[in-house]
């Protein structure tokens, strides 16, 4: 629902300190809700202003600039700390994803490396029939062959 305009609000709280009607007639007059009345009224009442709120809304960050700043000084001591290890390091009281968006905003990575060299072992070619051994003739139990069907014992 878009939020209602300056205008309209002052035009709503104008009408309700004239005194000529109640909260729930301001509200069908200028057709929007009663609990928007009151919330006009009680932010007027509490802050003195009537603008919209919606900077306030959603979820507080737990993550703050201050533990940013901390994963940052961590990282650059101990590069190969896990995510667990940051977490409890900072005495943070929120998921493990959220430390992973925080470090990757910040373009910070905590991703362990390999120090080892790769191996100079060549690949080995893979076994003739391909994965999932479908080509075998039968099964290497005793007495069972592919045309066994599951759940049957072996005559």
């Amino acid at each position: 629902m878009p939020t209602l305009s300056i205008d309209l609000r002052e035009r709503i709280l104008a009408t309700y300190d004239r005194g000529e009607q109640t909260r729930e007639q301001v509200a069908r007059r200028f057709c929007v809700s009663l609990g928007m009345v009151k919330k006009l009224l009680q932010q007027r009442r509490h802050t003195g202003d009537i603008g919209p709120r919606h900077h306030r809304s959603g979820r507080k960050p737990r993550i703050l600039a201050s533990h940013r700043q901390g994963m940052g000084r961590l990282l650059r001591d101990k590069p190969d700390m896990t995510l667990m290890e940051l977490r409890a390091a900072l005495e943070l009281d929120c998921s493990l994803p959220a430390i992973h968006y925080a470090l990757d905003k910040l373009g910070l990575t905590y991703k362990k490396r390999h120090s080892a060299p790769a191996s100079r072992t060549a690949r080995m070619s893979a076994a003739p029939g391909g994965p999932g051994g479908a080509s075998k003739g039968g099964s290497t139990r005793r007495g069972w062959s592919s045309s066994t069907s599951p759940g049957r014992k072996p005559t």
